[in-house]
């Protein structure tokens, strides 16, 4: 069976929630290409359903034939009033998450990097990519961050989303809560901070919050941390750049215990 009328109620459903970077109401995620469904299939993440054109269908047949996802027929036509992007190649995925808990995320070496409200999906994929890289523990996106939902993150993210653990849409006054009672020391990023990146004890477990692109970190967060700052020539550094330089830190000190 081939779905070829962009008036068909789930398709609806599926369109409203990529283009509003959201997840579906029992909390599938809309992906789009063969590089997603390739790195979702090979991670802790379900894929439940693929949609895919007739000419997908072909073109991936392999790729398509190792997925136990449901997968469903339609037209270039719904394709188009499904993609948000022009380079989804005929596939459109529903995916479900894997559900972490802070204890994935806190251990005796934790490394968690807190993102305070940033709305740029592609500086938060930015950072998941250097925090899978520089392995980081885990990923706590606070309140007023964009959605793990969100297209465009998705693809910034190029599979570390899949791989690396993550809260979001946490409270501060949570996780502040969850590193006292672990005794997690907490670093935040500021243009002017009181310690120089290079001077600050990252062996141990810790976390850095990055701030909104436009205020910086949020006052609450602040008061709980100690603030670090990165030695540049320029006023300021884009937020995924300053936490990739800060993850890379961390990561150079750990490695030459």
């Amino acid at each position: 069976m081939q779905l070829t009328s962009i008036q068909n109620p789930r398709l609806q459903e599926l369109r409203k929630a990529a283009r509003a970077g959201r997840p579906l109401p029992e909390g599938l995620v809309v992906a789009e290409g063969p590089h997603l469904l390739e790195e979702a299939s090979a991670s802790c993440w379900n894929v439940q359903e693929i949609f895919a054109t007739e000419t997908a269908l072909a073109r991936f047949s392999s790729l398509l034939s190792r997925s136990s996802a449901t997968i469903t027929g339609i037209s270039e036509r719904v394709l188009h009033s499904l993609a948000t992007t022009e380079t989804s190649q005929g596939l459109i995925m529903l995916l479900r998450p894997r559900v972490w808990s802070w204890s994935d995320l806190i251990s005796e070496f934790s490394l968690i990097v807190a993102l305070d409200a940033i709305q740029d999906p592609g500086n938060i994929g930015m950072i998941l990519r250097s925090a899978e890289g520089f392995s980081a523990t885990g990923i706590v996106l606070l309140n007023g961050c964009a959605r793990i939902a969100n297209g465009k993150l998705l693809r910034a993210a190029a599979g570390s989303l899949f791989r690396i653990p993550f809260l979001e849409d946490v409270p501060i006054g949570e996780f502040l809560t969850r590193l006292e009672m672990n005794r997690v020391p907490l670093y935040a990023l500021a243009a002017n901070g009181e310690i120089a990146l290079a001077d600050a004890d990252l062996h141990n477990a810790c976390a850095f919050a990055v701030g909104n692109e436009g205020r910086g970190v949020s006052p609450q967060i602040l008061d709980a941390a100690k603030t670090i700052s990165i030695p540049t020539r320029v006023q300021s550094l884009n937020a995924g750049v300053a936490c990739s330089i800060a993850l890379f830190e961390a990561a150079r000190q750990r490695t030459s215990l």
